[in-house]
């Protein structure tokens, strides 16, 4: 190992790892990937991040790039044909999700504002010591999960939603000891 402390919730896979310390709680500030990520915890509902993480490009490739305009004008056709795409998650509900997803996005002036909004533009820095700190939801979550399904997106909820918001940086959850806390508290600046 490299001797660098990590948030425990990291595994000894290479993915996760780089995942963990390239990518996981940097501010993310572009609609698109902001989005891919929403759809991406709400295909990892009941499941395993590593799972996810180790999909990712399959889930790429299969959602056109993420692409919110080509995924809303998916339809049935498509829907079927990713039930049979064994590089994803094939989950009914989470795919008609993501295309649902993708129609609400496009709806949205600017969906990336609209998140920060919910921050002030500053990702929040909360300091926890332990995991045990870490809660899996909070009101602000919530807030912002009742406000996405309004909109209407799914699979969105308030576990979902803080999940999410770690790994976009809108709170730096990495645990003081980590070596990547510093950092990203660094980057909590208006953009």
């Amino acid at each position: 190992m490299d001797g660098l402390e990590r948030c425990g919730w990291v595994g000894p896979d290479p993915i996760y790892i780089r995942y963990h310390d390239e990518e996981w709680g940097v501010p993310e500030y572009d609609a698109r990937a902001l989005w891919e990520k929403l759809v991406l915890d709400g295909f990892q509902a009941g499941l395993s991040w590593i799972t996810i993480l180790k999909k990712r490009e399959a889930f790429r490739a299969a959602f056109e790039g993420f692409d919110p305009e080509r995924v809303a004008r998916m339809g049935s056709a498509d829907v079927e044909r990713l039930l049979g795409n064994p590089g994803i998650v094939r989950h009914r509900g989470k795919i008609e999700g993501a295309i649902k997803g993708a129609r609400a996005f496009l709806q949205i002036e600017d969906f990336s504002a609209m998140i920060w909004h919910y921050v002030d533009h500053v990702p929040l820095q909360p300091n926890f010591r332990t995991l045990a700190d870490v809660p899996a939801k909070t009101e602000l979550s919530t807030t912002i999960s009742k406000d996405l399904k309004k909109i209407g997106f799914t699979f969105c909820g308030p576990t979902i939603v803080y999940a999410w918001m770690q790994a976009c940086g809108l709170t730096n959850d990495h645990l003081v000891s980590c070596h990547r806390h510093a950092d990203i508290a660094a980057m909590a600046k208006k953009p």
